[in-house]
């Protein structure tokens, strides 16, 4: 994709926004081209700013993220994000051309934040990193320790084996329902398999629905499936990925960068031959290669070294990063605290945003240990106005049996311009 000129006046604007800037990187660390990196820093300038780097990989920072920024401003904090290199502003070279597949890798993207620190002249930062983000955060700890002054790993990957716990979560819930929040759900999943209707995309659709809003809003939905209502199931279906996803340019733009997730951290695992496999849904998903290749860094031998104040976030609901996954790296990270959040899904920062600011205060405040205690508050919180309105349309949608087909499209278009 080339730099059209609807793209270039998009650009241009968000370029004019207050605080957004850009550096000079090498498009491959051994090269001599060169393209701009783009940043942005919001609110009063402090010793040791918060970096939010978000998952994916696709997830944009300077658009996407516009409105968590001015509120963390408001809150008094000094937040720093980085446009990830293939995504949005850092898509292009100085043709207009995409990056190239070789420019697209962690190291590369860990040596960018570690350029804006210098740019910013920030000697140490608070480090929050969610799901794709958090693998990031952990780069820079080990490849630019004396850069982070403190750490949040939220909904984190630890390595390219994390996908035997993603499946046994998965299957835990929606499987085997070996709880009483999960046994119906199992039920009605068992039968929508057997019947060919809940295919690899679709469980994975389950999965993030059972996140965002638990067993009686999944439940809701499986029975408009087994009742043939599937019409409702696409449209929330819609709702949900443009919700989460945000496939827009400026946004969320995967197409370049997906490939870092399948070749360096085994995103398509080799399928196990068994019943609900995320690793089919994503490999079905992938738009190019999906063999994994190597990862960049071993944190299970790195992370004993961090030496900095780390929390861990955890979601009780989350099927895509488990708490399995968290529970070891606390184990791992001397002196670092779990959160452990029973009742929320993926990515805090997304859909418990307050409590995600609220975990970043106390970092600051120096009573990260005061924090576990704190775990049902934290839980507890609503989620962002644009995350209730599309439970709300599930909700609604799911309990009106002779609802008009228009119906939910139009509340998904109002949650997404909402959120």
């Amino acid at each position: 994709m080339t730099m059209n000129a609807g793209r270039r006046r998009v650009h241009d604007r968000l370029a004019a926004q207050p605080g957004v800037r850009s550096i000079r990187r090498p498009v491959l660390v051994d090269g001599g081209e060169e393209f701009d990196l783009f940043y942005v820093r919001t609110g009063e300038e402090c010793a040791h700013p918060l970096v939010i780097i978000p998952g994916g990989p696709g997830a944009a920072s300077i658009a996407l993220y516009r409105g968590l920024r001015k509120r963390a401003a408001a809150a008094g904090l000094d937040v720093i994000m980085v446009e990830h290199r293939g995504v949005g502003m850092s898509r292009h070279d100085d043709a207009g051309a995409d990056l190239p597949p070789d420019a697209l890798t962690i190291e590369a993207v860990v040596g960018d934040i570690a350029a804006v620190l210098d740019d910013a002249k920030v000697d140490q930062a608070v480090v929050y990193g969610t799901s794709y983000g958090t693998y990031l955060a952990a780069g820079l700890g080990v490849r630019h320790p004396t850069r982070v002054h403190a750490m949040i790993l939220d909904s984190p990957l630890l390595s390219a084996d994390d996908i035997d716990e993603v499946r046994t979560a998965l299957r835990r819930a929606l499987w085997d329902g070996d709880d009483e929040e999960t046994a119906e759900l199992a039920e009605k999943v068992h039968r929508l398999v057997e019947d060919g209707v809940l295919t690899p995309a679709e469980t994975q659709l389950a999965a993030d629905m059972y996140g965002l809003g638990g067993p009686e809003l999944l439940g809701r939905q499986l029975d408009l499936l087994l009742t043939d209502n599937d019409w409702v199931w696409g449209a929330v279906g819609l709702g949900t990925r443009l919700l989460m996803e945000r496939k827009t340019p400026y946004h969320n733009e995967p197409d370049l960068v997906a490939r870092i997730g399948y070749r360096e951290l085994n995103y398509g695992a080799v399928p196990d031959g068994k019943s609900l496999d995320p690793a089919v849904a994503l490999r079905e998903m992938a738009t190019g290669e999906v063999d994994f290749v190597a990862e960049p860094f071993d944190l299970i031998a790195a992370m004993p070294g961090f030496t900095w104040p780390t929390v861990v976030l955890s979601g009780g609901r989350d099927l895509t990063t488990p708490r399995a996954v968290a529970q070891r790296i606390v184990d791992l990270i001397p002196d670092s605290v779990l959160i452990d959040m029973p009742t929320t899904g993926h990515s805090v920062i997304d859909v418990k945003e307050r409590s995600a600011l609220d975990v970043v205060q106390a970092i600051y405040a120096g009573s990260i240990s005061e924090l576990p205690s704190r775990s049902a508050e934290l839980d507890a919180t609503p989620s962002p106005l644009g995350v209730r309105l599309l439970k709300k349309a599930i909700s609604a949608a799911a309990a009106a049996e002779s609802v008009v087909p228009s119906v939910v499209p139009r509340a998904v278009r109002q949650v997404t311009s909402t959120s």
